[in-house]
């Protein structure tokens, strides 16, 4: 892999000389890609020494260069057609996920065994845990990397990043449960185990805050095993005062605690939320 790897950052250093006739530059690049449909190679990853994001920046060079070397084609699947770079997923029985219809996942993405694609939508690069599901009209962006047994609930928007391909992707934890209308863009990370009421924003900008010591956590991170609901706090400027987004975690959770749903409903419309 290695070798492969140099060879796509020697291509992509001069990917504005390639073109769709470079053919053998596509066939590197088309191993590469092999490897993220087969979940053998992954985007990003969390590093367990440092719980820093780790980024494999030539697999998105890998990506970058496909756009650049692949045209725009007429692709007809049964009564569909598109007209794109780049193929779909297939053989899903084989790969134990259910694909309900209206949902696509481009080639290039990883579906683990035992995920569930309502109809909804996940871009190259992206990986999804096993048990995960990926409810109606959520998308999962380029790159972006969700653990296992996720729920990302009906219109979630889990945010993609290509370039630069030193950008960290979104990451979302395992066991992590996603409201709906959720956003959730530009590298912010949802920790394992935390529960994401409906229509929060979270993005690298927004303070995250404890609710109960009013102190600032993080910015675009929530913590593990953790509530946490999208609000707004109170600013003053030389306009007059305003109210900004933020994040508010309501609730530690034990690690490996699953909140009763009811409880959860309750502890939740206390706030005056919902997920």
């Amino acid at each position: 892999m290695s070798t492969l790897e140099d060879r796509i950052h020697e291509l992509f250093g001069r990917i504005g000389e390639l073109s769709s006739r470079d053919t053998e530059a596509l066939a590197v690049v088309e191993q590469a890609i092999d490897l993220l449909d087969s979940g053998e190679a992954r985007v990003a990853e969390i590093d367990a020494a440092t719980n820093e994001v780790v980024v494999h920046e030539w697999l998105k060079e890998a990506i970058l260069l496909l756009f650049r070397l692949r045209d725009i084609a007429t692709i007809e699947l049964g009564p569909f057609e598109y007209a794109d770079r780049l193929e779909l997923k297939s053989d899903y029985v084989a790969q134990g996920v259910r694909v309900v219809p209206g949902a696509s996942a481009r080639r290039g993405s990883f579906l683990d065994r035992g995920v569930v694609m309502m109809p909804s939508y996940v871009n190259i690069g992206a990986r999804v845990g096993a048990g995960t599901m990926v409810d109606t009209w959520a998308t999962v962006g380029s790159c972006a990397q969700i653990g296992e047994r996720v729920h990302l609930s009906g219109g979630v928007g889990i945010g993609g990043v290509l370039e630069p391909p030193n950008a960290i992707p979104v990451m979302v934890g395992d066991d992590a449960f996603v409201g709906s209308r959720s956003m959730i863009t530009e590298g912010a990370r949802v920790g394992t185990g935390a529960v994401i009421g409906s229509g929060t924003i979270l993005n690298p900008s927004i303070p995250v805050i404890d609710s109960t010591s009013g102190e600032e956590i993080s910015r675009g991170v929530v913590p593990d095993w953790c509530v946490a609901v999208g609000a707004s706090r109170k600013r003053t400027f030389p306009g007059g005062d305003f109210y900004l987004p933020c994040v508010l975690v309501l609730r530690h959770l034990e690690e490996g605690e699953r909140m009763d749903k009811t409880v959860l409903n309750d502890l939740l419309r206390e706030h005056g939320v919902a997920t």
